[in-house]
């Protein structure tokens, strides 16, 4: 039997395939994330940019069902899906109305367990793996992004998901069937799912679904040390990009909450720091903002801000500034409030979504090795007093941070950095 807390239940199989489930009253639709081991970390060196090939030959066509026909089948029972590759996962997600989930299940692990990897299929899945990488040269701030990633993370957790070109060009269609062959294992995997349903039901139809697939996969450990520091990307462009990144706690470190409150303080809208000081006080740019992100063996802060190269070298300086100067600890009790306020209630608005939530207990299983319910989150929130904020600024590490910029010319990164 799974072990359960309030409305939610983990329940492993027998092959180690793990279900979340979370049961939501008051809502009529149903929501599933599968995570399977078969992210970019995963990728040999010689075909980087496997998994986002994969992740398009997975929509097209599984067990006895061509292209057309799997589209047909999913739109037949009202299910809405997709297939995401991310750094560490392939992601499978699909939502539909709370009855029609077993109708849904099935085609979900044919997609699996059997897709079709036609070879008719294969070069057009390549073709639009080369052109999302080509239009990269129309996004500078998501090349700053990628650059500056690469460069704060270890091997091979700072990989760009959508591979390289020759990575792309040199995969064939029979190694990208093994690649899924080896790595479409259940012992590493979970499925959440959140909404309406009946949970004893569902996690009996999976067992069967899944009964007589086996196998083990293990996350990489990262290799060798990050280069960090300050790199320039050349581009002749009117606008200037600029990255700084530093380190954060872990998810399931004590002081996870504290950083997002931080993060809130500087960036929670056009009250947060950074918009205050860089934009609205010397207009410095057309966009800032900050941002966390936090797995279970790492956090990352991604400070952004987006100008002319006529103001690049003030808004590096003053972006770094306010980096610092919040370390001194020096938050306001309304700053507190306020960011405890704009937290909460995006925690609030995500719980009513069940893609959202089905997405958050497979992330907190991941990370913390069990899933939260929304009270507790909200609890963990609200429970964090001024003197403590203040108390983790004065102790805070954020490591060797990276900086990256896009523009005509190269600034002048801080000093020490």
């Amino acid at each position: 039997m799974p072990s359960a807390l309030k409305d939610i239940a983990v329940h492993t199989c027998a092959n180690g395939l793990v279900i979340v489930t979370e049961e939501m009253s008051g809502v009529q639709s149903a929501a599933i994330q599968w995570l399977l081991p078969a992210g970019a970390v995963f990728e040999d060196i010689h075909n980087l940019g496997t998994s986002s090939v994969c992740a398009e030959m997975l929509m097209r066509g599984a067990g006895s069902l061509d292209s057309k026909a799997q589209a047909d089948a999913f739109d037949h029972v009202g299910a809405l899906r997709s297939v995401t590759n991310s750094i560490r996962y392939m992601q499978l997600s699909a939502s539909m109305i709370g009855q029609r989930i077993g109708d849904t299940l099935p085609l979900l692990v044919d997609t699996v367990r059997s897709p079709m990897m036609s070879s008719d299929s294969f070069a057009p899945a390549r073709e639009l793996a080369l052109q999302s990488i080509a239009s990269l040269a129309d996004d500078p701030q998501q090349r700053t992004v990628l650059a500056a990633r690469a460069r704060h993370l270890p091997s091979p957790f700072g990989r760009d998901t959508l591979g390289t070109i020759e990575g792309v060009e040199s995969l064939t269609h029979d190694a990208l069937k093994c690649w899924w062959d080896a790595h479409a294992k259940p012992d590493g995997s979970i499925i959440a799912v959140a909404g309406d349903f009946d949970q004893q039901q569902l996690i009996e139809q999976i067992e069967s679904l899944t009964s007589g697939w086996s196998g083990r996969i293990d996350q990489p450990m990262p290799t060798g040390e990050p280069t960090r520091g300050y790199a320039h990307i050349a581009d002749e462009s009117s606008q200037a990009q600029i990255m700084i990144v530093h380190d954060a706690p872990c998810e399931g470190h004590e002081d996870s909450m504290l950083e997002k409150l931080v993060v809130s303080v500087l960036s929670g809208g056009m009250s947060g720091r950074l918009f205050t000081e860089v934009r609205e006080k010397r207009g410095l740019c057309y966009t800032v903002s900050a941002s966390v992100r936090a797995d279970k063996d790492r956090g990352v802060v991604s400070n952004y801000v987006g100008t002319t190269p006529e103001r690049a070298q003030e808004s590096l300086d003053v972006l770094m500034a306010e980096i610092l100067r919040i370390g001194e600890g020096n938050v306001t009790d309304e700053e507190l409030t306020r960011a405890k306020t704009g937290l909460k209630s995006r925690l609030i608005f995500s719980g009513e979504s069940t893609g959202a939530r089905a997405g958050a207990i497979a992330a907190d299983h991941l990370n913390l090795g069990r899933p939260r319910t929304l009270d507790e989150i909200i609890e963990k929130v609200s429970a964090v007093g001024l003197d403590e904020l203040n108390s983790y600024l004065n102790r805070r590490a954020i490591g060797v941070p990276t900086i990256q910029t896009l523009g005509p010319d190269a600034l002048t990164p801080p000093t020490g950095v």
